[in-house]
C-alpha cells in the first residue's frame, strides 16, 4: 500500500475543495486534493471534452481558471482516487485508484471534507424504466457530449436545477414536452420575494432560464407532479397530476425527475462527527462552526456536504475552512479577510434557506405499495410497510427485515425513503450507519494479499 504525507488532505475537487486547496497552497502548506472523478471541477465546473470546448466554448470559464490556479499553486491533484475510509480523526485516509484498484494511504495534519452532494430521487410507479433518469445525467450528456437524453423530454420534480437542465436540452436539440414543478416557486409570496431580491445575481440567473424556456414555448407547470411512467422496454408516456386534480398523459421518450440534492456525509459520519437534522428532516448533517470545524479535532467540512447551499456558498465556505486550517497550522500566514467572507457566507445561507421554503419535498405517505424503493435489492414500499407493521419500525430494523439498503449504493439512494416508510418520526433524521468501506471497492483491491482495515 503506497503511503504519502501532506499538511492538509482535501477530499473533493468541486468548488469548495478547489477554493480551499488554493488558499492552503498559497499559504505555504502542502496540499493533496483527492477526487473520484477523472477531472477536477465537480459537477458545476466539470469541463467539456476538448473538442467540444473548441467548437462550442468553455461551459464554466471561472472553473477552468480556478483549476489552472490550483494546479499552478503546486497542489498535488489526484483525480481518479476514491477515498473509501479514514481513521485517526481523518488524519489517515484510505484510497483506491478507480482505474487499477491499487490501494493507498494519505497521512495529513488536518483534513477538509468537501465531498459535495448527489441527486435526490423519489420513487413512483415506473421510475425504474429505461429512459427515466435524473436531471444531472441529462445535463452531463448535453454539456459533455452534446447528446440529448431523448428527442421528447419531460422534466419533473422540484428545485431550481430543473431550469438549467431544460435549457441545456433545448440547446442540443431536444423538444421539451413539459417542465413539471411540484411547488409554486415562481409565484412566491411577498416575504419570499424580499429574500430573493437580496441576491440579485441568483434572481437574474433564474430569470434568464425562464425567458429562454418561454422563447421556446416551454411553460413551467407549477403545482403538478409525476404520478407514473409507462412503457414496456422503455418509458413511452407519463401521467401528470395537475393542481386541479385532473390527470393528463404525455408521450415522451425520456423523463428526467429530480428533487434537489442530498449531502454526501458518509466520511464525517464515519469519523464520529456530531450531527444535526437538515431542513428536510431526512438527512444528518455534520455540525460545523462558522469556519467549517467539526466536533472532531482537525477535521473540517465545507460545501454542500455540510448543507445544500449551492456553488457560490460552497466556494466561500471552502475558503473559510482553509483559513481556519491555516490559523491552526501556520498562523503567521493567514491573510486578514475572514470577516467579509463570513458576511458573504451568512447572506448565501439565508438564500439557501429561502430555497428550502420555496421547494419543499413531497410526502411518501401516498407511495403505492407496489412501487420499488430499493432498486439494488428489489424491495418495494409495501414490503417496508409490512416490516414496520410487524415491529421493524425504524431504519435499521427495516434493513434487517427486507435487505433494503444492502446493495452497492449502500443506502445512499433509498435510505431516506426507507426511513420515512418504516415510521421515522418527523423530527428525527435517520441514516444508515457509515462503515468502511464507505464506497464499494473493486475486488482487485481486496486480493493479492492487500487487507481492508
Amino acid at each position: 500500500m503506497a503511503e504519502s504525507e501532506a499538511d492538509v488532505a482535501v477530499v473533493g475537487g468541486g468548488p469548495a475543495g478547489l477554493h480551499a486547496a488554493l488558499v492552503l497552497a498559497r499559504g505555504g502548506l502542502s496540499v493533496v486534493l483527492l477526487d473520484e472523478s477523472d477531472t477536477l471541477g465537480g459537477q458545476y465546473y466539470k469541463r467539456r471534452a476538448e473538442q467540444l470546448t473548441a467548437a462550442f466554448g468553455d461551459f464554466r470559464p471561472r472553473g477552468t481558471e480556478l483549476i489552472r490556479q490550483v494546479q499552478a499553486a503546486g497542489v498535488d491533484c489526484r483525480t481518479g482516487t476514491l477515498v473509501w475510509g479514514a481513521e485517526d480523526a481523518g488524519r489517515t485516509l484510505f484510497t483506491s485508484d478507480v482505474r487499477t484498484g491499487a490501494l493507498g494511504r494519505v497521512n495529513a495534519r488536518a483534513t477538509l471534507v468537501a465531498t459535495g452532494a448527489y441527486e435526490r430521487s423519489l420513487p413512483f410507479p415506473g421510475w425504474t424504466l429505461p429512459g427515466v433518469v435524473t436531471p444531472g445525467f441529462a445535463l452531463h450528456l448535453a454539456t459533455m457530449d452534446r447528446v440529448p437524453v431523448g428527442q421528447r423530454v419531460v422534466l419533473a420534480g422540484t428545485g431550481p436545477f430543473l431550469l438549467p437542465v431544460a435549457c441545456a436540452l433545448l440547446e442540443v436539440g431536444a423538444r421539451i414536452e413539459a417542465v413539471v414543478e411540484l411547488n409554486h416557486p415562481y409565484r412566491p409570496g411577498i416575504s419570499s420575494i424580499g429574500g430573493a431580491l437580496r441576491q440579485p445575481a441568483r434572481l437574474a440567473e433564474a430569470a434568464r432560464y425562464l425567458l429562454t424556456l418561454a422563447r421556446h414555448g416551454v411553460r413551467v407547470e407549477q403545482g403538478s407532479r409525476v404520478l407514473a411512467a409507462h412503457g414496456d422496454t422503455q418509458v413511452t408516456a407519463v401521467d401528470i397530476g395537475q393542481e386541479d386534480g385532473r390527470v393528463r398523459q404525455l408521450e415522451t421518450d425520456a423523463l428526467c425527475v429530480g428533487f434537489g440534492f442530498r449531502p454526501s456525509t458518509e466520511l464525517p459520519r464515519l469519523l464520529g462527527c456530531d450531527t444535526r437534522a437538515d431542513p428536510t428532516g431526512s438527512e444528518q448533517l455534520p455540525v460545523v462552526d462558522a469556519d467549517g470545524a467539526t466536533s472532531v479535532d482537525g477535521l473540517y467540512v465545507a460545501g454542500d456536504c455540510a448543507g445544500i447551499a449551492g456553488v457560490h456558498a460552497a466556494g466561500v465556505r471552502g475558503q473559510l475552512a482553509a483559513l481556519a486550517i491555516l490559523r491552526r497550522l501556520a498562523p503567521e500566514r493567514v491573510p486578514v479577510r475572514v470577516a467579509g467572507l463570513r458576511r458573504r457566507a451568512r447572506a448565501l445561507d439565508r438564500f439557501a434557506e429561502l430555497a428550502d421554503r420555496l421547494y419543499p419535498l413531497p410526502t411518501t405517505a401516498d407511495l403505492p405499495d407496489i412501487t420499488q424503493v430499493c432498486r439494488c435489492e428489489g424491495v418495494s414500499a409495501g414490503e417496508i410497510r409490512q416490516a414496520a407493521a410487524t415491529g421493524w419500525n425504524d431504519l435499521h430494523g427495516a434493513k434487517a427485515a427486507t435487505r433494503a439498503g444492502m446493495g452497492p449504493c449502500q443506502g445512499r439512494e433509498c435510505g431516506h425513503i426507507v426511513a420515512a416508510l418504516a415510521g421515522r418520526s418527523a423530527d428525527t433524521a435517520e441514516c444508515f450507519a457509515a462503515r468502511m468501506p464507505i464506497r464499494p471497492l473493486p475486488m482487485a483491491a481486496t486480493v493479492e494479499g492487500r487487507e481492508v482495515p
